[in-house]
């Protein structure tokens, strides 16, 4: 199992929304607003490092995230 933590910027005033839309992704195990340079962090998990990076890469295309920053757990 592959874990990353992962920094959404999103568009101003659409955090509620994105949070919520993050929540429903299976692979999402933990989604939280936060406050500073970055919106919402979530956890996310996948069988493969290769699944994991194609999962955010459709979070990073999503509508309203403006950015993203992934830090892969070791």
């Amino acid at each position: 199992m592959e874990t990353a933590f992962v920094l959404l910027n999103c568009e101003i005033d659409s955090e509620g929304d994105t949070l919520q839309l993050m929540k429903a992704i299976p692979e999402v195990k933990e989604a939280h607003r936060i406050y500073g340079v970055y919106d919402i962090i979530l956890r996310v998990e996948a069988d493969t490092r290769e699944d994991l990076m194609e999962l955010v890469k459709k979070i990073k295309q999503m509508e309203k995230v403006h950015s993203t920053i992934t830090m892969l757990v070791v």
